[in-house]
């Protein structure tokens, strides 16, 4: 399997709304990060679909290397800024 493209080293805060449906950009090529564009068609990666439990702002991974996607688990905290853009290795 290959690693997804870190698309950033920090979080995105987006507000969410409560049971609406989104779907995480799980290669890191999507130009609306954090979410899904299609940019993963011909890949290996799909997006993850998410439903959110209450309406509030949260924190998604963009380096795509949380332990709890869609959230951020600090993880990008690894990467430094010359890494954004690249494959996870």
């Amino acid at each position: 399997m290959s690693n997804p493209i870190i698309a950033d080293n920090k979080p995105a805060k987006v507000a969410l709304e409560k049971d609406k449906k989104y779907f995480f950009c799980s290669c890191g090529r999507s130009s609306k990060q954090p979410f899904c564009d299609g940019s993963h068609q011909g890949s290996e990666f799909t997006p993850l679909a998410f439903v959110c439990d209450e309406s509030k702002d949260y924190y998604l991974c963009q380096c795509k290397n949380s332990a709890n996607k869609p959230y951020c688990d600090g993880s990008h905290q690894g990467f430094d800024d010359d890494q954004v853009g690249q494959s996870a290795s």
